[in-house]
């Protein structure tokens, strides 16, 4: 059984063959350079999508001694629930990533093509973590509390797991590739799944506390990463796959959640499981849907990503992807605790996520949490004074291209 495969229909992809004769879906702008504007604003909406969720679900409360302790809107809401089936985007950023890493392959074969690519991955992350060192040891000097200090360091290094998986990933681009090549996307997904579903149903008959394993960190996120590398090879194009993918991950989750697996895509205090600590069936089968109709959406992205801003807006996230991922929380803990070091108990940044009324205050807060992370990852391109800077190259995003 393969999954069907159409055809593009879209004005600005042509077809082509790469190194080993395989068709690919190329894209070029008006200058030649190989482009795929759907695929740049799909991995614009997956980074957003992962920075709002985030800053939307964690909750700092400051405590009477002074301490930030962490909380989650959906404990007191369930009902939001859904609303993580939106924004919780980590395997439309898998899929981006492995079409990228399929297409500059093709481009720059050779040993320097990985070396780059983990260059690109590697210095955000040291770069990340040298500075968050020397930040806590100040803190710490300056008399932080204990509590918030714990708080801050794990919202710092917590989204290093996603790189780590990344970085596996792209090291088993090649093996990955030409399994794909073989045997085709879906049975490479088929079983990449299945890794997950035997891990979960050990996780439900082992007795409580019993270590499995973390495969599925890597196995659950190589699903979006295999969909990646077989799209820009050429397969999965044209709506028919497109509905296809979308009714299997629709069929999926609707039978993870009949099965009794949480409602919320992210993790949530007290539930005892979670969705994404490790990831589940039940993020499989949402990576897959969001696929399905990211490919569906693709022919109205290109439409949208013709005009001038919204084409700017997607090649600045696509140029700082990787900072904004890595910088987006130890923002909103600075923010935090520069307001309480101030004496300042602010609704939305310090109480309690206890209803709707939080939620609309941190909403109110996201316009200041936006500006401070664009000032943090923004590097001005060098270029003589008057020169105009293009559009990002298809490359040239720091860990992605």
């Amino acid at each position: 059984m393969t999954a069907p495969a159409g055809t593009g229909g879209n004005r600005t992809t042509t077809a082509s063959a790469d190194a080993n004769g395989n068709p690919a879906a190329t894209a070029r702008d008006e200058g030649g350079t190989h482009r795929d504007p759907a695929v740049d604003g799909l991995r614009a909406y997956a980074v957003a999508g992962v920075v709002l969720g985030h800053w939307l679900v964690t909750g700092l409360v400051l405590d009477v001694e002074g301490s930030l302790t962490q909380a989650s809107p959906l404990a007191a809401m369930p009902a939001l629930a859904p609303v993580s089936w939106v924004l919780q985007t980590l395997g439309l950023f898998f899929f981006t990533a492995g079409y990228a890493s399929a297409r500059s392959l093709s481009r720059r074969p050779g040993p320097g093509w990985l070396t780059r690519r983990l260059r690109r991955l590697i210095l955000p992350a040291v770069a990340l973590l040298g500075t968050s060192a020397a930040m806590l040891l100040a803190a710490t000097l300056a008399g932080v509390p204990d509590g918030t200090l714990s708080v801050a360091l794990t919202l710092a290094t917590s989204p290093l797991w996603f790189l780590a998986s990344l970085l596996a990933l792209v090291l088993l681009t090649g093996p990955l590739r030409a399994a794909v090549r073989r045997w085709g996307a879906l049975r490479c997904a088929v079983a990449a799944a299945a890794v997950v579903a035997v891990v979960d149903l050990a996780s439900r008959l082992l007795p409580a506390g019993t270590w499995t394993p973390p495969v599925t960190v890597l196995a659950a996120w190589a699903v979006p990463y295999l969909l990646g590398l077989a799209h820009a090879d050429g397969r999965l194009t044209g709506r028919r796959a497109a509905l296809w993918l979308l009714g299997v991950g629709t069929v999926g989750l609707a039978v993870v959640l009949t099965l009794g697996y949480p409602v919320s895509a992210v993790g949530v205090p007290g539930d005892g499981r979670s969705n994404l600590n490790p990831p589940t069936l039940f993020a499989v089968a949402l990576a897959v849907t969001q696929v399905g109709l990211a490919l569906s959406a693709r022919p109205a992205l290109e439409r949208l990503l013709r005009r001038p801003r919204p084409r700017r807006l997607a090649d600045e996230v696509n140029r700082h992807a990787v900072r904004i991922y890595l910088w987006h929380q130890p923002v909103l803990v600075g923010v935090a605790l520069l307001t309480a070091r101030a004496g300042a108990d602010l609704p939305g940044l310090h109480t309690s996520p206890d209803g709707p009324a939080w939620l609309l205050a941190r909403i109110a807060w996201l316009p200041v949490l936006v500006i401070v992370l664009a000032i943090l990852v923004h590097r001005r391109p060098s270029a003589a004074p008057g020169n105009r800077v293009g559009p990002v190259r298809s490359g040239s995003t720091p860990g992605v291209r």
